[in-house]
């Protein structure tokens, strides 16, 4: 099967375009290096089936990063490319453009953003752009749709033209073909770049910051307990609840079963929270307590990656994340533990040394509670107020940098400084946004349903066999010696 590869700069909509060729369901966000992994798809050319791979964002196909080396290495084996090229920004995006046309591949030309192109006033003539590159140049917006068909139409006309010159002589030959394409309007600061300055500058960004990590958190919190307390918990007791306490009278003569399905009763009665059987407890948990804050979590981070404020962020965190030895984009991963443990880790690997990479696995491992943890200590402790959570939250950011000054004495590695482009404002696309909020939400139900089934299923059979009681006498002394806590919490 031949091999399209799907290449340009970062952030420039490759993925949404991916996802809109193949429909195939991935995700997309308002910051580069969204793309960690690379994905891949079927897409028909002619009545040809080809495969589709959506390449790490590349500046050039001489390496100056890791997604960039992944980029040059994976070249060789396409048999055509799309050239994704972001309207916005033509002539730093042309750049790439010109070493793709001198490899040989067949190129077709994908001007995307057409639309904030001509909200700013920027106008492609894609016809003059066509004719002075040799290859196919079709307008797209991948958000929207628009030319989608048409691209996918004329995949079969790509071509493979060098225009001839020197490298040094590139970037010449850019501004003339960029002059020759090229108008522009006159341009007034819109509301969206004022907003930029305003977020950017240390001394209005710091005051913005802590309001919207205050605001997620309050969205998380306010969204989380709404479902919990007015939707799924009356639900749960209305319909499941008679259900199980049926099933759990047919299971009388069968206690193993019933200790393992059902689990103990308290006066008769099945109570959720505590009877540590699979079908009470072991689907409560994730399905009532947990998916809701998993939920608003997720939304509440899709509106910061979809708006391009998360990158802002992030460049407002490197000089204090600096001093903790880690970059400003080491954000990124933690805010993503902060939903889920795996992805948060997973996209270290944006991160450019081992020992930043190594610092951030473990301060969301120790120090970042998984929105599984999270909803729990907001369900246990909500009922001490906002006080409750809140101790707990800061005790771990001190806890957090502690570890991380520690980390920082052992790793003596010079940090990066950070050289990123920030994204415009965009206003997030409904659509895509609550397909993002569903992948997430479904890959944490895929990876957690199984782990908490299993725990309680462990305490099941501890408390069923009296181990656990043993095991909390043994650790009581422990417990209550070295932390001050009461004996009980041993268990």
């Amino acid at each position: 099967m031949k091999r399209i590869l799907l290449m340009g700069n970062p952030n420039v909509g490759k993925s949404a375009l991916f996802a809109r060729l193949t429909a195939t369901r991935v995700m997309s966000s308002n910051y580069p290096g969204t793309t960690v992994e690379v994905s891949s798809g079927k897409v028909k050319v002619g009545w040809e089936l080809m495969e589709l791979v959506d390449v790490p964002g590349a500046y050039s196909l001489e390496p100056t990063s890791r997604a960039e080396e992944v980029a040059a290495e994976m070249l060789p084996g396409g048999d055509l490319i799309i050239n994704a090229v972001d309207a916005t920004q033509l002539e730093r995006n042309l750049f790439l453009t010109m070493q793709l046309l001198a490899s040989g591949k067949p190129v077709i030309v994908a001007l995307n953003m057409i639309d904030e192109a001509r909200h700013k006033g920027i106008r492609v003539d894609a016809r003059r752009l066509e004719a002075r590159l040799g290859v196919p140049v079709i307008e797209t917006c991948a958000l929207s749709g628009e030319g989608i068909r048409a691209l996918a139409g004329r995949l079969g006309e790509a071509r493979s033209r060098a225009l001839p010159h020197l490298p040094k002589d590139r970037w010449a030959l850019i501004g003339e073909i960029v002059q020759e394409a090229q108008t522009i309007k006159h341009h007034h600061h819109t509301p969206g770049e004022f907003l930029s300055d305003l977020t950017l500058h240390p001394v209005t960004g710091i005051p913005f910051a802590a309001v919207v990590i205050f605001a997620c958190f309050q969205l998380v919190r306010f969204i989380g307990e709404g479902i919990v307390r007015f939707l799924l918990d009356p639900l749960a007791h209305a319909f499941w609840l008679p259900g199980l306490m049926s099933l759990s009278r047919a299971l009388e003569k069968v206690p193993w079963l019933h200790t393992l399905l059902i689990g103990q009763l308290f006066q008769g009665r099945i109570h959720f929270e505590e009877s540590l059987g699979l079908l009470s407890t072991g689907l409560y948990v994730p399905l009532v307590m947990v998916l809701p804050y998993v939920f608003a979590f997720y939304l509440a981070l899709g509106l910061l990656e979809d708006t391009g404020y998360l990158p802002r962020l992030g460049i407002l965190l490197d000089a204090p994340l600096h001093r903790l030895g880690l970059h400003g984009f080491a954000v990124i991963p933690l805010l993503l533990g902060g939903g889920c443990h795996v992805p948060g880790i997973l996209s270290t690997r944006m991160l450019e040394s081992r020992a930043q990479r190594l610092t951030t696995t473990v301060l969301i491992v120790v120090c970042v509670p998984c929105m599984g943890q999270t909803a729990m200590i907001y369900g246990y402790l909500s009922r001490f107020g906002a006080s409750g959570p809140l101790l707990v939250f800061a005790a771990l950011a001190l806890v957090g940098l502690f570890l991380a000054w520690v980390l920082k004495l052992f790793n003596r590695t010079e940090i990066p400084e950070m050289f990123v482009e920030i994204p415009p404002y965009r206003r997030p696309d409904a659509r895509m946004l609550a397909l993002k909020v569903w992948l997430r939400t479904r890959q944490f139900l895929a990876d957690a349903i199984p782990y908490i089934l299993l725990g309680v299923l462990i305490m099941n059979l501890l408390y069923a066999s009296h181990a656990l009681a043993w095991i909390g006498r043994a650790a009581a002394p422990v417990i209550a010696g070295l932390l001050g806590l009461p004996p009980d919490t041993a268990a």
